[in-house]
């Protein structure tokens, strides 16, 4: 198994105050999207992190050591849409509850 923290990126700071009808449309997607891997067992956990530079998304990810985390999260609704892209971090190791 391989484990990965991604980060996604909105394309600007204010982005959660500021959508598009067409954003926020993708940005519902995005959340059935990464609701559907979470299901499938693929990530742990996901959710949106507030801060004083703007908002992101975080979630965890545990895949199969032939799974290429960087065309997952390429099929992610609102990464397709051009809207914002994700950063990909190594994990040594992940341990969760449950």
């Amino acid at each position: 198994m391989k484990y990965y923290l991604c980060k996604y990126i909105p394309p600007r700071a204010d982005f959660l105050a500021t959508m598009t009808a067409a954003e926020r449309e993708w940005m519902g997607e995005h959340g059935v999207f990464l609701n559907r891997l979470l299901d499938q067992g693929l990530i742990v956990a996901h959710g949106p992190v507030i801060d004083d530079t703007g908002g992101y998304g975080v979630s965890l990810y545990q895949i199969a050591d032939d799974q290429d985390i960087a065309a997952l999260t390429s099929e992610d609704p609102i990464v397709k849409n051009g809207v914002g892209h994700y950063e990909h971090y190594t994990m040594l190791s992940l341990k969760a509850r449950g």
